[in-house]
């Protein structure tokens, strides 16, 4: 249940949850070669799946509820939990070689190619649709969010419109519609890049969380930046400034949050 958060909280990684949870490796190992242990690891993931689902079913309507009367304060609490994993991200990317100029082009890269490219997404490709193909995706990214510490699927799935849609359907316990295409696109993902994560992060580790770190970076900048393309886009119309304080507050509180998250990863890791 713990780990579901990672689903559904943008800002909040599922690799990192289980990470701190120690389950992390031996899950990455399973993923990766499912056969090699599957009478050892099946029975031992099943309930961390079905704990998965419940959380997921439980905190989707409380969740949901707060986008829709509250969409700032949450969006800037949000940005907060990012930025407080950021120093542990960037320690992580230089914790098996010293950063240098390539690091560097792969991090400024991503952040202003993937920021351009995720802010003009909706003029280039249109709005996402929520429908069985558009929560394919949305399973392809929770899954690399559990794939890869420090990603989270959330901030990716808010910019493509997919967000509150998905919250919808888990509130509502749309088994058909929700659950089972992004079931899906999960294992799909699982299936194609789980070795290839595991091989990258074994020999390109460095370049891999620089990649990863720009990405972060720039789709926590876009949280926070209206856009009239995208369908769950943050709005500042009406803002009084009780808001900003709360948003303030929130961003603060989240910062602290995500601190203290990464603090308990370092530790149990």
């Amino acid at each position: 249940m713990i780990i579901a958060l990672g689903f559904i909280l943008p800002g909040v990684s599922g690799g990192v949850l289980a990470a701190i949870l120690g389950l992390y490796e031996r899950l990455l190992s399973f993923m990766a070669h499912p056969t090699k242990r599957w009478r050892e690891d099946f029975p031992f993931f099943l309930p961390v799946g079905i704990g998965g689902l419940l959380g997921i079913a439980l905190l989707s309507a409380p969740l949901a509820y707060l986008l829709t009367h509250a969409q700032v304060v949450v969006l800037w609490g949000f940005a907060g939990a990012i930025i407080g994993t950021l120093p542990a991200l960037t320690a992580t990317a230089t914790a098996r070689s010293p950063r240098d100029g390539i690091d560097w082009l792969w991090f400024l890269g991503t952040l202003v190619i993937g920021g351009f490219g995720l802010y003009f997404m909706s003029d280039l490709l249109g709005t996402l649709p929520a429908n069985f193909i558009g929560f394919l995706v949305a399973g392809g990214l929770i899954a690399l969010g559990v794939l890869v510490p420090g990603l989270s699927p959330s901030n990716l799935l808010l910019i493509l419109g997919l967000f509150g849609p998905m919250l919808t359907g888990f509130k509502r316990f749309d088994l058909l519609g929700v659950y089972l295409p992004i079931a899906i696109g999960a294992l799909i993902t699982l299936a194609v890049f789980a070795k290839g994560v595991e091989f990258l992060l074994q020999h390109y580790h460095s370049r891999v969380h620089h990649f990863i770190l720009g990405l972060v970076v720039a789709s926590t900048v876009l949280i926070l930046v209206p856009n009239p393309s995208a369908a769950e886009s943050i709005s500042y119309a009406h803002v009084t400034l009780t808001t900003w304080l709360a948003s303030l507050v929130a961003c603060i509180a989240g910062a602290a949050l995500g601190w203290w998250m990464s603090r308990l990863e370092a530790k149990y890791k």
